[in-house]
């Protein structure tokens, strides 16, 4: 039995230096994400870290005195200090006043990835229509789920061909949208401008890549400047990002955007097995799916809707125009 004990002992306290030796590690090189996109993949995980680190302390904890036990409690508090550093301006960020619920000139969107090329069809789309929401921004949209939603209310459906959708109640005033003339590396975007007092407002969807290479970043440049072809203050942005406040890249964007993201640390995915082994976990750790709006736009609420049978939760965002602006 001794032997049995000495063995489980050193089984955990190998374990637990070994997930504070890589979260730490992954940690402190996510801040070289400031000026390394491959870096910069790094701070979107910082929560793992953040919980990894943490867990690998508090098991120092319960270890036997000794070099181990110390070198494994340093270790998972660096990776705590350093991921919660990459997220603490997300938490600590300012929010603009909200306005009452009863505010006039509510709109309510619900932005949403329906994961129509990878995961099942199956789509709740009852439960999108049963929230009576004014615009639907659908990424990796399919003509079935596109079908599925018009069957149960007519909706005016923006580039109905394309991967990424926008649904209205309202007729849509224009949908134009002047691209770059270089298409690569180009993320699907939509537009749909709409009608209301003191002067229409445009409604952006859009999709991002992964952040795994450069090509996101590229992304994120051309959107902004295609952004600039409208007035920032009842522009609203929504789509799936693939990127994390806590990266420096979200970070520079929401500069470059001028606008308030509505979204504050909303965990979207996944929210179902993911990957091709169907790995299973118990809660989103990612927070990917934003929505932004300029400052005519008063937050009203926010909330992250249930699972729809995609990976990704859908996000239920209510605005109300500024009568005073």
């Amino acid at each position: 039995m001794q032997r049995l004990r000495v063995a489980l002992i050193g089984l955990v306290t190998g374990l637990a230096f070994a997930l504070a030796m890589n979260c730490a590690g992954a940690a402190v090189l996510g801040w070289g994400g400031a000026f390394s996109v491959k870096l910069d993949v790094l701070t979107h995980f910082s929560p793992l870290w953040f919980l990894g680190g943490l867990t690998a302390a508090l098991i120092a904890v319960f270890l036997p005195r000794g070099a181990p036990r110390v070198m494994t409690f340093a270790l998972g508090m660096v990776a705590v200090l350093a991921a919660g550093g990459l997220m603490a301006p997300e938490f600590l960020r300012p929010m603009s006043p909200r306005a009452p619920a009863d505010a006039p000139h509510q709109l309510k969107l619900v932005q949403f990835n329906a994961w129509g090329f990878r995961g099942p069809r199956n789509i709740d789309v009852q439960w999108i229509a049963a929230q009576n929401p004014d615009v639907i921004v659908v990424e990796e949209a399919t003509p079935e789920v596109r079908d599925a939603l018009l069957a149960i209310r007519p909706y005016h459906v923006t580039c109905g061909d394309c991967t990424v959708m926008i649904f209205s109640l309202e007729t849509p005033v224009t949908s134009f949208l002047a691209r770059p003339k270089r298409w690569w590396p180009w993320a699907p975007t939509v537009r749909a401008s709409f009608p209301a007092p003191g002067g229409a407002f445009d409604v952006v969807g859009v999709h991002y890549t992964w952040p795994i290479t450069g090509t996101q970043a590229a992304q994120g440049y051309m959107l902004a400047q295609t952004l600039r072809q409208f007035p920032t203050r009842r522009l609203i942005l929504a789509g799936d990002f693939n990127s994390t406040p806590w990266s420096f890249s979200r970070r520079r964007e929401d500069k470059v955007f001028r606008m308030e993201r509505r979204t504050k640390a909303l965990f979207s995915w996944p929210a179902a097995r993911f990957s091709r082994f169907r790995i299973w976990v118990p809660g989103p750790f990612l927070a990917i799916d934003h929505v932004y709006a300029g400052s005519d736009w008063k937050t009203v609420s926010v909330e992250r809707g249930p699972p729809l049978g995609s990976d990704h939760y859908p996000v239920v965002v209510t605005l109300a125009l500024d009568e005073q602006r």
